[in-house]
């Protein structure tokens, strides 16, 4: 039977989507296929990363879709207001497909629903078969029971002024704000001198989001500021996983053999959420491949992603103290105490490229929260299997 193409990438995101640039650029003779089932490619979303979260080569074959850079950030908690030296970028998705979409010229196909998904076989809801050697399946977070998870949530929205803003360079994290729902914090990009994209965003226990709720606090937010609002040009609003524990070889086992990227091979930040890093570095490991049949895919994919689940297990004891030690409106303390440390630290934290000593230096000292419950939280590492019963 001849293929419809050689590899065929399931769900048009951001992992998927880069590695597919990866492989046109470095195995142009690789015959792909990228499936999307909306109307764009990525959506309607912003991807950001830090300076040092990548290397000067993936910079460069990053830099085409990149729409905003910046030099430094902010951060502003109740008893701290820093700015920090390191530079900050964002790639925004109508940017994303448009790039998207020379680059692969006529290997994507969008407005495609996909109901069944197998290592060498997509089937199409409208009952189109298609062959491959080899399927990825990139459609964003798996359901599954061998993840405790909190969540990061957000509602943004990019807004045109009256008047320029004044603002040079983003605010990460704004946790200044009224804690609700867990701890709140607003997220802030300067896009030119009169629009800005601002988010309000909660590190919460549920995953539930209340639209008009967050549409208010960004209003009240930016009249607090001073900034009067011309016109909504755009809204965007996500869901992210924080994962406090978890059986990663029995989350694999359900994928049944079919290769993982982005969120559905639980590559990202297991504390701050951005999946950006980690979809550069997996299409970078991927690329060196020798083979690309579906069943060495699968292995590269599931080997890459628990090999970055074992190295980043400090990250998961930090997500437990988040959620678990103290009371919910206090949770901004924890992090409040993480931006008074060295910068370089911070860098490396961003990047998940801990140090001993950096991990060390992040749990020493008094706890910004009650002891006995830090205590519970760093021992608290099979909350999966609790939520099993």
């Amino acid at each position: 039977m001849a293929l419809d193409a050689e590899l065929i990438l399931v769900g048009g995101g951001l992992a998927n989507g880069l590695l597919a640039l990866r492989l046109r650029k470095q195995r142009p003779d690789l015959r792909l296929l990228l499936l999307e089932q909306g109307e764009t490619l990525g959506g309607n979303h912003t991807w950001s990363f830090h300076e040092h979260d990548l290397t000067p080569v993936q910079h460069r074959w990053l830099e085409p879709l990149v729409g905003s850079r910046w030099p430094g950030y902010e951060v502003i908690f109740p008893d701290l207001k820093r700015r920090l030296d390191s530079g900050y970028a964002s790639i925004f998705s109508e940017r994303f497909h448009q790039y998207m979409m020379t680059e692969l010229s006529g290997g994507v196909r969008l407005s495609t629903s996909v109901v069944e998904v197998q290592p060498q076989q997509v089937r199409l809801a409208s009952g189109e078969m298609l062959q491959a050697g080899a399927v990825i399946d990139g459609r964003g977070v798996r359901r599954t029971d061998q993840l405790a998870l909190g969540f990061q949530k957000f509602l943004g929205q990019e807004l045109r002024l009256q008047q320029p803003h004044g603002l040079r360079e983003p605010i990460i994290m704004d946790a200044s704000v009224a804690q609700q729902d867990g701890y709140r914090f607003v997220y802030v990009l300067p896009l030119s001198v009169d629009t800005l994209l601002i988010e309000d965003t909660y590190y919460a226990d549920g995953d539930a989001v209340a639209p008009e709720t967050l549409r208010e606090n960004i209003y009240h937010y930016a009249s607090s500021r001073g900034w009067v609002i011309a016109e909504l040009l755009r809204e965007e609003h996500g869901v992210l996983p924080i994962v406090l524990s978890g059986d990663l070889p029995a989350f694999w086992d359900e994928a049944r053999g079919l290769p993982q990227t982005g969120l559905s091979a639980a590559l990202f930040h297991p504390t701050t959420g951005y999946s950006l890093p980690d979809a550069v570095r997996l299409a970078d490991h991927l690329i060196a491949l020798d083979r690309w049949d579906a069943a060495s895919l699968y292995e590269a994919t599931r080997s890459y992603s628990l090999a970055q689940w074992r190295q980043r297990g400090f990250f998961r004891l930090l997500n437990r103290m988040l959620f678990m030690a103290g009371p919910a409106d206090r949770r901004w303390a924890v992090m409040q105490r993480f931006y008074r440390l060295r910068e370089p630290l911070i860098q490396r934290f961003y990047a998940a490229n801990l140090t001993t000593w950096d991990r060390l230096r992040i749990v020493s000292g008094k706890p910004p929260v009650p002891v006995g419950e830090a205590l519970r939280a760093l021992a608290a590492g099979n909350l999966h299997h609790k939520d099993k019963r």
